[in-house]
């Protein structure tokens, strides 16, 4: 089990890296866009290239940080539900969606989209639209993406049964959303005293 929280570790310090660099993109996109409407209001002049960039960086920006979503535990769930349940519950939830969810979905995309990627590389495929971009390096990112989020997946079912079996303390205790309210009050309070 060692080897296994040791391989984890590697999966979520590359995944918590791209996470922090992809929060990049954002910004990049929006000066993208910023300057793609000055330009075209007071130039009257655009391209289409310029518009597949802003989807293209908002898109990596999305697909490459699902998995450090994952690892910091933010992703979507139902918190009135899940929070009615004891930790343990809980952690056989997860690790449950993990295992019958998230890793047949992701080893499926990937499954679909190595030749779907392929096919674009090999044939050079470009946008129709006039001026615009190639299309595989989107398509590559949807292929990247969805690897990260199957090595992430692989990092927290690792992590669940190493928390279940009592090798290793939780990182990420749940706390409800009235508790995070209280926690948050309790803060704002005290930083308003001092």
């Amino acid at each position: 089990m060692s080897g296994l929280l040791a391989l984890s570790r590697g999966i979520d310090r590359f995944n918590e890296l791209v996470g922090r660099w992809v929060s990049w993109l954002i910004l990049l996109a929006i000066l993208v866009s910023a300057a793609n409407a000055v330009v075209r209001k007071a130039f009257n002049m655009s391209s289409n290239a310029w518009l597949e960039l802003q989807w293209y960086l908002f898109g990596a920006a999305f697909l490459l940080a699902a998995a450090y979503t994952l690892r910091q535990n933010e992703h979507i769930r139902i918190d009135i539900v899940y929070g009615a349940f004891s930790r343990r519950v809980q952690h056989w939830i997860d690790l449950f969606g993990h295992v019958f969810f998230l890793m047949p979905f992701v080893i499926l995309m990937i499954f679909y989209f190595v030749p779907y990627v392929s096919l674009s590389y090999r044939t050079g495929e470009v946008s129709t639209n006039a001026g615009g971009l190639i299309i595989w390096p989107a398509k590559a990112l949807l292929l990247i993406g969805f690897s990260q989020l199957a090595l992430q997946g692989i990092s927290e079912i690792v992590k669940k049964i190493a928390i279940m079996t009592g090798r290793m303390d939780d990182p990420t205790p749940f706390i409800s959303a009235h508790e995070q309210a209280e926690l948050e009050a309790k803060a704002l309070a005290e930083e308003i005293r001092s």
